[in-house]
């Protein structure tokens, strides 16, 4: 029997449109970043916080600097002492925690200012709602703080936190009502609450827009382009030509780059061709 993954490679980039729900990547970054009060809304009910000022950061990629590794964050929201970091994923890339970490080292340098002390650093939480249970342990929610390896009690309280919700299991486990039916409709697209109906109208809206449909296919190709020929294969100015072309479309730099195998710099060079013309 085929998987889930192994189906949707066979379709199409019109019929994975056709099919995608909030489930997908892309759906999911537009309907929350497009609607910031449903997407403090998850975070609040996720967590059991309360956002008091939300900032949506508006920058898709954050640099560090000019010659290190640049990150894209889903939806990265900063509140008054707090921050958090929510992605969906998708499948296990076997590489999650690491992804963690970094992220994690990203959004500090990104919220301290120069001449700031460490203890100005806001809290931060990392969510991750994932489609598998990649610590296969069976449980709904993993959430890690740093804690002390020979008592097992003491904390080290560095006010970080990364939480991983496994969607079928939150579906099925959680007890909190309004938290279940999220992840029931995360898994099944049917809305069985005032919350999840909203999502679903967001989810049509997104599905009717005709800019984001165009960017959708482009990055479906876009990542067929890098499954078949890597990432550092091909002619560099066939490589240079596909950059541009997808810098028109407003893919990030970041990911141009990793597909293409054009260093980050060359492909932000390339940008300022793109947008001077």
């Amino acid at each position: 029997m085929k998987n889930i993954s192994e189906t949707k490679a066979q379709l199409t980039p019109e019929q994975k449109w056709e099919q995608a729900t909030l489930a997908d990547n892309f759906i999911f970054y537009k309907v929350m970043r497009n609607h910031p009060d449903a997407c403090q809304h998850l975070i609040e009910m996720l967590l059991n916080v309360k956002i008091e000022k939300m900032e949506m950061h508006n920058e898709e990629v954050i640099d560090i600097d000019h010659d290190s590794k640049g990150i894209r964050l889903d939806v990265y929201i900063k509140d008054t002492n707090k921050m958090y970091d929510i992605e969906l994923q998708t499948t296990d890339t076997k590489e999650l925690p690491e992804r963690c970490r970094f992220y994690q080292s990203v959004m500090d340098l990104d919220s301290l200012n120069k001449g700031d002390f460490y203890k100005d650093l806001k809290d931060s939480y990392i969510i991750f709602i994932c489609l598998e249970d990649i610590f296969h342990k069976g449980l709904p929610v993993y959430t890690f703080e740093n804690i002390c390896h020979e008592d097992l009690e003491t904390k080290l309280n560095d006010r970080t936190q990364k939480c991983f919700f496994i969607a079928d299991l939150c579906a099925r486990m959680i007890e909190n009502e309004e938290v279940r039916n999220f992840f029931e409709f995360l898994i099944s697209n049917k809305a069985s609450s005032k919350y999840t109906k909203d999502l679903k109208e967001y989810v049509s809206d997104a599905k009717h827009n005709s800019q984001w449909r165009v960017q959708y296919m482009t990055l479906e190709r876009f990542q067929a382009y890098a499954f078949e020929n890597g990432r550092i294969k091909g002619e560099e100015e066939k490589a240079i030509e596909d950059a541009k072309n997808f810098l028109k479309e407003k893919i990030s730099p970041e990911i141009i780059a990793r597909c293409t195998g054009l260093k980050l710099e060359e492909v932000l060079e390339l940008e300022k061709e793109v947008l001077a013309v």
